[in-house]
Formats: C-alpha cells, structure tokens, sequence
C-alpha cells in the first residue's frame, strides 16, 4: 500500500483548480440507465469511487468510455437487475442504482451495503420511499429485492434529508406514473446538479435546491451532456489548508456559493478571503481567533469538513468546540491528531479543543476519507516528518491530493510500499 510522507512547516502559496464533485458525478453517472441514448458527462474528477462506478455500470450494461475529464457512456445490450455484494461493498454510492434500475426494469436486487467507519448508514428511508411508489421489498440473505408492476406516483416525506434518497427517489420518480412529491428532501448543490441532468433528459421536476421537489413522470428519457459542478468539499479542504499553514491560496473553477457557511468561519476565524464569480483566495494575515462549529445538514456547516476543521482548532491559541449531529462515530481522527500533540477531549457527540503551539510529526493511520484529509493537513504544519499509512481512502474522494498541494508548496511525497 501506498503512504504519504510529510515534511512539515512550508507555506502554502498559490493556485490551485478544484475538481468536479465526486458526490455529483457519482448519481450522474449511474443516471445513465434511465435512457438507452448516448450521455456525455465532462469535469469528471479521477477518483476511486469514480472508477468504481464505471467498472458498476459497464457491468449492469454499458458501454462506458473515458477520455481525460470526459465519460462517455452508450447501450451495450440489455441492462442487468441485480447488483452483488461484490460491488457493493467497494463504495456504498452503488446503492443509487436501485432508483434507475426500478424505474427501468420494475425489479432490482442490490447487497444491503451496511455501516462504515464513521457509523451506521441504513437504506431504509430509500425502500421506505419505494414502497410508497408502489413497490414491494424483501429483505433476505443481505440483499434487498424491490419488484413493482407500476411505479405510481406519490406523496413521500422523508423523515430525515437524507442525500442518498433524495438521490434514490428521484431517479425512480422521474419515471412513474403521475405526480411525487418529495418533502424534507436534502438540498445539497449535488441534488440540484443531478435534478438539472434529469431535466436535460425530459424529466419534469420543480424545485431543484428546495425542500419539496415535485415530478411529474414522463414515458421516456433522452440523453444529454453535462459538465459536474465543482467539489465543494475538495474547496474547503484546500481552504483550511491555506490557513493552517499562515498561506495564501486562490481557488479557481469553484463555486463561492456552495462554502458559503465555510467562508463565513474562516473569515470569522480572522482569515482575509476574496471571491469572485468563480474564484476564492485565502489569505493568513493575524493569528485566528478559535471558533465553534456544529455540522448540519445543508446550507449547515458540513461534516465533511469537520475532521479538517478541527485539524484547524487544534493550532488556534484558545479554546473551542465542535458538536457532529450527522454520523455517531466521526471522532476516529481525535486519536491520531491526539498523536501529532493536539489537546482533544472527546464529550458524547462533541470535542473541546484546546490549540496548541505547534505539532510534532509522527506515523499516522487514515481511517476514512475526510479523517485523512485533517491528518495530511495536521501534517503540512507539523514539525519533522509524518508519515501517513492507508492513503487509499484519500484516493477515493481527493483528485491528486499530493500534487496538488506540492504544486502550493508544500514538501509532500507518495511513496509506494
């Protein structure tokens, strides 16, 4: 395996473009099955989880190809119902399918996908909503069977706004008969991207990036071409890097609306930050000042960039606080950052952070994706050298993370083991 080796104490300074959003290419993707007609998707980042979904929809049936940022994805005989444990268990994303395939086929069969790292994150808001679209569920053996003789159109409130069925819902909606309304629907910018592709298609949806969507379902749906809006996440995260390390970064190809609530901590942390239509700089000018966060859901502070944040704190002279209302089990990252020197205490669903001088450099282990991208941030600022084992979880979520930040200065190395 691959680690990554890190001399800290250089600042960070200069451009770098962010990628397209792994979380919205991943559901435009497998959008791809609700039409046999050719779909052309642009600013796909090179990703794991990416090349995961590839490999998942050429298996369900297409024929998928790929040049640069480019896919381009075309029938290629009859489309598969059935998604194995084999596939599933790479990337819990793959769930997505069961929406397009039900939609398309009237019967799906996808392995139950289970928890992960950061917690538990069951399906059953997804077959819940289903259910409600007519169909029928049996849960045997860890798998889930959805069958349906109609999908109908239908009244769903979710209980919580969940992104993946949001997702779900939506690719199975487009095609049913009558009206759905979705209330309490998630209204992160990769739900509007996906509504906006399904549109492309000839999907009648109203209210992308609203609490309540309504479909109206459609006989048919053509393809398209769709250029994935930038990653947010990947945003902040270079972001914080900028002012964990006394830098100055400027982001280009980024949307300044989608880390509106990060730039409004950052900035109240005592970061200078400029942006434009599509650009954000970050400047380091004073000492910061610590500062509290909760993660929520969006326009909410995003707990896919709460590890990075408190990466952040522990460097920040005074005290602060994080409370995570998301995932049960987000904190894996307290004990490796505890390993750099931070002073962490972990209360329930909350840490209170006491900042420190400085951090001293050691081996480290990636438990999850975002966990890993704090330890690498910990590391650009550590004194001496860090080592960080178990990349591969970086690599599912962050586009050339090495040479992107060596690029801005800092003194990082992958190393194959």
């Amino acid at each position: 395996m691959d680690k990554i080796v890190i001399h800290g104490g250089k600042r960070l300074r200069g451009t770098v473009r962010i990628s397209g959003s792994k979380n919205a290419a991943l559901p435009i993707l497998i959008a791809s099955l609700l039409t046999d007609d050719e779909c052309v998707v642009d600013n796909v980042p090179d990703l794991a989880d990416i090349d995961t979904t590839i490999g998942f929809i050429s298996y369900i049936g297409k024929n998928v190809s790929r040049r640069g940022k480019k896919v381009v994805i075309q029938r290629n005989g009859k489309l598969k119902s059935s998604a194995p444990y084999e596939l599933v268990r790479k990337m819990r994303a793959s769930v997505l399918v069961m929406g397009a395939l039900l939609a398309r086929l009237g019967h799906v069969k996808v392995s139950l996908p289970g928890g992960c790292a950061i917690g538990a994150r069951p399906i059953d808001i997804h077959l819940d909503g289903f259910k409600k679209l007519g169909s029928d569920i049996i849960l045997q053996g860890g798998y889930a069977e959805v069958n349906t003789k109609e999908l109908r159109g239908a009244n769903i409130r979710l209980r919580f706004p969940s992104v993946g069925a949001t997702e779900n819902l939506l690719l199975a909606s487009v095609l049913a008969k009558g009206k759905t309304v979705i209330e309490n629907a998630a209204r992160e910018p990769e739900i509007s991207d996906l509504a906006s592709v399904l549109v492309k298609m000839g999907a009648d949806i109203r209210g992308g990036g609203t609490k309540t969507l309504t479909i109206h379902g459609v006989s048919r749906l053509r393809g398209f071409r769709h250029s994935v809006i930038p990653d947010r996440i990947e945003a902040a995260t270079y972001l914080v890097a900028g002012a964990i390390t006394k830098g100055d970064v400027c982001l280009t190809d980024v949307n300044p609306g989608h880390i509106k609530t990060i730039i409004e901590k950052l900035s109240r942390a005592g970061l200078r930050i400029k942006s434009g239509e599509d650009f954000v700089r970050a400047t380091w000018v004073k000492n910061l000042k610590p500062v509290n966060i909760k993660t929520g859901i969006y326009p909410g502070f995003p707990t896919d960039v709460q590890a990075q944040w408190m990466a952040l704190m522990a460097l920040v002279k005074g005290g602060s606080k994080i409370e995570e209302t998301v995932f049960e089990n987000r904190f894996m990252h307290v004990s490796e950052l505890q390993r750099l020197g931070a002073n962490i205490r972990i209360e329930g669903n909350k840490v209170r952070i006491k900042g420190v001088g400085g951090l001293s450099g050691a081996p480290l282990m990636v438990s999850d994706l975002r966990a890993g991208a704090a330890l690498v941030l910990a590391g650009l600022v550590a004194k001496g050298k860090t080592e960080i084992l178990r990349v591969y979880h970086l690599d599912r979520g962050y586009e050339h993370l090495e040479k992107k930040l060596k690029k801005l200065g800092a003194d990082i190395t992958r190393l194959h083991c």
